[in-house]
């Protein structure tokens, strides 16, 4: 039988949490860059397993044939779910992973709750279980959606019923005015059923808060939740009177929060603008939607070879049409046969483009290409007028010149990629079909622009075949 040996609060348990904690920011600082991210995950899961080591040895922590279980079969399928998961569906693991979180949290207060009803609930440990619970449940619920989202299991664009905004606002006031009931009489045995319902309720504004956000929003949604998420555990932390938990779950929700902040200053957009507006999900189709054509210009693989082989310079800008196609690997060896020829080839990374943060960088990162040759959009964006050619590869709305020039745009003042300032443009792309932003992309009918219609990857492998030839 396993014996605790560690006295909660003691200077032992603090001491190894406190290591556990620095190896999570330590990770987290590495994993800011491709070339070390890899060391960094590694850093931060020790850190992860010396936290939870600790948590089990300490004194009154019993049950372990269901820790244990839950410790194998948790596992299992995180072990299972992470090797078979294809880089392009690594955004919905994401969420799926961040929604688990929060739900756990949601579990742990509810726990706590019953454990604290009818004794001596202290007011400053009850007030983080109730914020937990409400946080944790949102979080869990709107991370499903998210989840269901980008795997194609509902559709992605705005979902919303009428009078959504009112019933949101309903539902906050509901769990808010139980929320202080509960507060006001915690010491008097609060009724579970009550709890219960402040659970079911945030699980409702959970679902009705995401439904209405589009794709295009996803990866702000993604990132928001994993914020909230953290902040949910940091105040479950301060309830179990856990340092590890604390610190882990602030640094997640202050990462998270910045990350958000920046993803919405990259699309020109507010937070609340994300989550209230229903954008990222017009009705796709034709040209802007409207079914009618536009006159464009069209070449065969064979044509984008002698283009870019004689070219200088190549800015390549992928979008999730290339995470789609999973053509990274096609993309990089397309490189490699221009660069062959002497010709410079670069990448432009634009902070929203996929479905998740850093979603191409991962990709790429998948395929070998050297970090350096990834470049975000402020420093690309200068060199567009003596690129060559940019080439175009699933990516939409980031490339949108509408951004810039058209002020009654959904998009309009959101930060692209410019690749219109190029020599010339080569758009690969199935259709003309309109980005998440469900608008058309101006940059398809320009004079410079050649739309190369194929999947990525089979045409990624018939330009690079073509190079050869030459």
């Amino acid at each position: 039988m396993l014996t605790a040996v560690i006295e909660p609060g003691g200077d032992l348990s603090t001491l190894l949490y406190v290591l556990s904690f620095s190896l999570f920011i330590v990770g987290i600082k590495q994993g800011t860059s491709p070339t070390t991210a890899k060391r960094g995950n590694m850093i931060a899961a020790v850190g992860m397993a010396i936290a939870v080591v600790t948590t089990l040895l300490l004194d009154g922590i019993g049950n372990w044939g269901v820790i244990i279980g839950g410790l194998l079969v948790g596992g299992a399928v995180g072990v299972v779910a992470s090797i078979r998961v294809q880089m392009t569906e690594m955004p919905q693991m994401v969420a799926l992973y961040n929604g688990v979180g929060g739900g756990a949290v949601a579990l742990i207060s509810w726990s706590e709750f019953r454990h604290g009803v009818g004794g001596d609930f202290p007011l400053e440990e009850f007030i983080p279980i109730l914020f937990a619970a409400v946080i944790g449940s949102i979080s869990f619920w709107g991370s499903n959606i998210a989840f269901a989202k980008l795997q194609d299991l509902i559709p992605t664009k705005p979902l919303a019923v009428p009078g959504q905004q009112v019933i949101n606002a309903v539902l906050l006031v509901a769990i808010v005015g139980i929320c202080v009931y509960l507060g006001i009489n915690h010491g008097d045995d609060p009724s579970q059923g009550l709890f219960i319902l402040v659970l079911v309720l945030a699980a409702l504004l959970g679902n009705l808060v995401v439904l209405p956000i589009g794709g295009a929003d996803m990866p702000v949604v993604i990132s928001l939740l994993n914020a909230a998420t953290g902040l949910s555990a940091a105040a479950a932390g301060f309830s179990l009177d856990n340092v590890a938990l604390i610190v882990a779950g602030t640094i997640v929700g202050s990462s998270g929060t910045i990350l958000t902040m920046e993803m919405a200053t990259a699309m020109n957009r507010s937070v609340p603008n994300i989550l209230f507006a229903g954008f990222g999900g017009a009705p796709a189709g034709g040209a802007g939607g409207s079914g009618e054509e536009r006159p464009h210009r069209s070449v065969t693989a064979q044509d984008a070879a002698i283009s870019l082989a004689y070219a200088d310079s190549v800015v390549i800008v992928p979008g999730y049409g290339l995470a789609v196609a999973q053509a990274q690997h096609a993309v990089k060896e397309m490189a490699d046969e221009l660069e062959k020829r002497g010709v410079e080839v670069r990448y432009a990374i634009h902070p929203v483009a996929g479905r998740m943060p850093g979603h191409m960088n991962v990709l790429l990162a998948e395929a070998d290409v050297p970090y350096e040759k990834l470049v975000e959009m402020e420093e690309i964006n200068p060199d567009m007028p003596r690129t060559s050619v940019a080439v175009v590869i699933g990516a939409n709305d980031v490339t949108n010149p509408a951004a810039e020039n058209d002020p009654d745009s959904p998009i309009a003042g959101m930060p692209i990629i410019e690749v219109a300032n190029a020599q010339q443009v080569i758009v690969i792309k199935r259709s003309l079909s309109p980005g998440f932003a469900g608008i058309d992309n101006d940059l398809f009918y320009l004079e410079k622009t050649a739309m190369l219609f194929d999947d990525a990857k089979k045409a990624a492998q018939e330009i690079a075949s073509e190079v050869t030839k030459l």
